[in-house]
């Protein structure tokens, strides 16, 4: 969600586009819901685009052959541990003939609660930490605003720790809630 949202506020474009895409298909006066999103496509392209440039974990979970077996013009044999390196894959000029490490969700196409926007005209650092999960090395710091619907049903107020905005998720009225 970090790398996303990163992403989407280095290229206020994208986010314009996905913003109106759900306003188009959800509208502003209810939340996105677990129906709407097989009409996101915009949005499912950017999550995929996302994945791609930041997958979960560099390596894949580690294969190993059953039988002799030739890949990419290379003899692995049988019993061999095979890890496959995802992220250079993914970054991969071969594969990714067009910038592969530019942040283009339109690849994806065809296969909102809260407004977002960097907190100065500087671009989110998108450099990565240490670690096998690829956490960002920078933490992500951003200005969120409550889209109207969001204002109607649940509580915003200020953190009293960090003098911050903060949304309390409970909603106003007491009875069932569900997310989906």
């Amino acid at each position: 969600m970090e790398w996303a949202m990163s992403l989407l506020v280095n290229h206020p474009e994208v986010l314009k586009k996905a913003r109106e895409e759900i306003d188009s298909h959800v509208g502003q006066d209810r939340l996105v819901d677990e129906l709407d999103l097989s009409n996101l496509h915009y949005l499912h392209a950017i999550i995929s685009k996302t994945f791609r440039l930041f997958p979960a974990a560099p390596l894949l979970v580690p294969h190993m052959p059953l039988e002799d077996y030739t890949i990419g013009g290379y003899y692995v044999p049988r019993g061999s541990i095979l890890l496959v390196n995802a992220w250079s894959i993914h970054r991969d000029p071969e594969v990714w003939m067009d910038d592969p490490t530019s942040f283009k969700p339109e690849r994806f196409e065809g296969r909102k609660c809260f407004e977002w926007e960097r907190g100065s005209e500087k671009p989110v650092d998108l450099r990565e930490g240490k670690g096998t999960t690829m956490p960002k090395l920078e933490p992500l710091e951003v200005m969120c605003k409550a889209r109207p619907i969001m204002k109607q049903g649940y509580s915003l107020s200020k953190n009293s720790a960090r003098g911050k905005p903060t949304m309390d998720l409970r909603p106003k009225r007491p009875g069932k809630f569900s997310l989906g």
